[in-house]
């Protein structure tokens, strides 16, 4: 997956700009991007403060880490199973 240009502190201070008062249009002509990419960060990151977001960045990486390990212990069944049907 590619990886943002921004941080997110950046999208996060973006996201409360907007909330601040600033015209959408004007926030994403500030930082460069399309209004599209503005409202998909807002629905990921609003609300949130820098602290929730790494905290979220934490969980996520830990989380796709559980996943791997299920999914080699499962081929590890499996192969066993295989194994022992054989004989």
């Amino acid at each position: 997956m590619r990886k943002s240009r921004f941080t997110e502190a950046q999208i996060i201070g973006m996201i409360k700009e907007q909330e601040a008062g600033m015209p959408t249009v004007e926030v994403c002509r500030k930082h460069g991007l399309s209004q599209g990419t503005f409202y998909k960060f807002k629905s990921k990151y609003g609300g949130m403060e820098v602290s929730d977001a790494a905290k979220l960045r934490a969980i996520t990486d830990e989380n796709a880490k559980l996943k791997r390990l299920l999914a080699d212990a499962m081929l590890d069944n499996v192969v066993l199973k295989d194994l022992l049907g054989k004989s």
